[in-house]
């Protein structure tokens, strides 16, 4: 509030300057509120553009303040809110597990701020254990070959000469060997990464490979099995793909064996399609309890197998510019090929 008499008391070129003065000040007022907006609008635009920059991160990142409560994060980080309970108390780097997966910790102090972030690794993983296990694998397989390989041929000369009523326990003795001998060779081609070497052939040449191979196999159900493959050509590693679908007859009979039918069907059916070769292998046994493990290597839900013949099917079918997908109702397999 302006003093009146004071005011009274100046004279009109006082009372002028004072005027201009206190106009200049209001002005200077108006210029202050607008920096000042200015300034917040700033601040809040950088604000926002950080916000973005850790948004777009990758991997889970918090700042936290000086009491240990969360400044600023990112939605990766939201998502694992309860890993801050392993976080390291100085700056280091940490692995930690959580929820079945593995993250890299780091923690850095700026300021009066710590700054956190979480790295999913888990595929980094997951790799390291398979090259581990492979590595193991190829080994034993190598160990293992030679051995194998003189006891099948000791049970071939056996065979020739024991007493017919023993000759049944050979034979099982045989299949017993060739499984082995299957399971070496799949566990040293999954090892060695999938080389093709792709011909022409016809197709129904499956059917009579498969129904060799299913001699060789022990089961104890009685087993239909059905082919509809029809006389045409197509192009790929006979060998290959022949494994595949032996690969995914022995997964069914597996499935049947652990059914509580006393007898199960197994078929095997070529599918017209315009662009493509679709196979579909189908089975009435046993459901498939985790599919999300169907292709992991070296893991099964099974009693039987070692959880190779799945993921070495899979890797032969994409070296060939494939797929493989499930199929429901009845259960099965879909193996897609280019023509």
């Amino acid at each position: 509030m302006i003093d009146e008499n004071l005011l009274n008391s100046l004279s009109a070129k006082e009372k002028e300057l004072f005027k201009q003065g206190l106009e200049d000040l209001i002005n200077q007022t108006y210029v202050i509120e607008d920096e000042y907006k200015k300034l917040n609008e700033s601040y809040t635009a950088l604000q926002d553009f950080i916000r973005q920059i850790i948004e777009v991160q990758p991997n889970a990142l918090w700042v936290l303040d000086e009491q240990g409560a969360i400044f600023l994060q990112n939605t990766e980080a939201k998502k694992l809110g309860a890993i801050l309970l392993a976080l390291p108390h100085q700056e280091m780097a940490k692995e930690v597990e959580f929820e079945g997966c593995f993250y890299l910790l780091k923690s850095v102090k700026q300021g009066d701020k710590r700054i956190i972030t979480a790295t999913d690794i888990t595929e980094g993983k997951r790799q390291e254990r398979l090259v581990s296990m492979g590595q193991v694998a190829a080994h034993l397989s190598h160990e293992i070959r030679n051995p194998i390989g003189s006891v099948s041929l000791l049970a071939s000369t056996l065979l020739k000469k024991v007493d017919p009523s023993i000759k049944p326990i050979v034979t099982e003795i045989k299949k017993a060997i060739w499984r082995v001998e299957r399971i070496i060779k799949a566990t040293l081609l999954f090892t060695k990464n999938v080389q093709i070497n792709p011909s022409i052939f016809y197709m129904d040449r499956f059917i009579k490979e498969c129904e060799e191979a299913i001699l060789h196999y022990s089961y104890t159900k009685e087993i239909h099995f059905t082919y509809n493959v029809p006389h045409i050509e197509m192009k790929g590693d006979f060998e290959l793909l022949n494994l595949v679908l032996q690969n995914f007859i022995f997964n069914a009979i597996d499935a049947i064996e652990e059914s509580d039918n006393e007898e199960g069907n197994v078929s095997i059916a070529y599918v017209e399609h315009p662009h493509s070769i679709l196979l579909h292998v189908k089975d009435d046994g046993k459901a498939i309890e985790n599919k999300n493990i169907l292709f992991e290597p070296f893991k099964t839900t099974k009693t039987k197998g070692n959880g190779l013949g799945l993921a070495l099917s899979l890797q032969i079918i994409q070296a060939h510019g494939g797929e493989i997908s499930l199929l429901e109702n009845p259960k099965g397999f879909e193996i897609k090929l280019p023509r």
